[in-house]
């Protein structure tokens, strides 16, 4: 069998420490490892449509939306700060990809959507993430992401 990165650094431990049970380092070393790797592939293609991942979130949140939302609904499933994403939203509206216009029902608020240049953005930036995606997950055959997918939601659910 093949030997990666975690597999020789939980041998070193096995030297050091054969007390220990280092099934969990194995796996989680594995994840962050992972995560790494596909944060450096996801945000240089992001770069490339000229957005930062913060960006290419909030276009892809009201993409898949379908409507209009609030800042607050946006920040709520972003996990920004409302500061934050005011900051964010500006610089969007700045470069034309989205609008705000006054909320209906209340003054206070305002109501973020996609400009038509926003959505031709996010459409290719979105075409070129999943792609991207299938790419990073080749190795992979169908029923394995599948299980690798429901493996991932167990865990995600008893930890969030």
């Amino acid at each position: 069998m093949n030997q990666d990165h975690v597999d020789r650094v939980l041998e070193q431990w096995r030297n050091q420490r054969p007390d220990l049970d280092c099934l969990p380092m194995g796996l989680v070393g594995r994840l962050a490892r992972i995560n790494d790797l596909i944060s450096t592939q996801v945000n240089a293609l992001h770069a490339c449509a000229g957005l930062e991942p913060v960006e290419f979130d909030i276009l892809a949140t009201l993409r898949r939306s379908g409507e209009e939302v609030t800042p607050t609904r946006l920040y709520q499933t972003l996990m920004l700060s409302s500061g934050a994403m005011s900051v964010r939203l500006d610089k969007l509206v700045e470069r034309g990809l989205i609008y705000r216009k006054p909320h209906e029902h209340d003054r206070r608020s305002c109501k973020v959507g996609l400009t038509e240049t926003g959505l031709t953005l996010i459409d290719r930036a979105l075409t070129a993430h999943v792609a991207n995606e299938q790419r990073l997950l080749a190795p992979l055959d169908v029923a394995q992401r599948q299980q690798l997918t429901a493996l991932l939601r167990l865990w995600l659910q008893a930890n969030e």
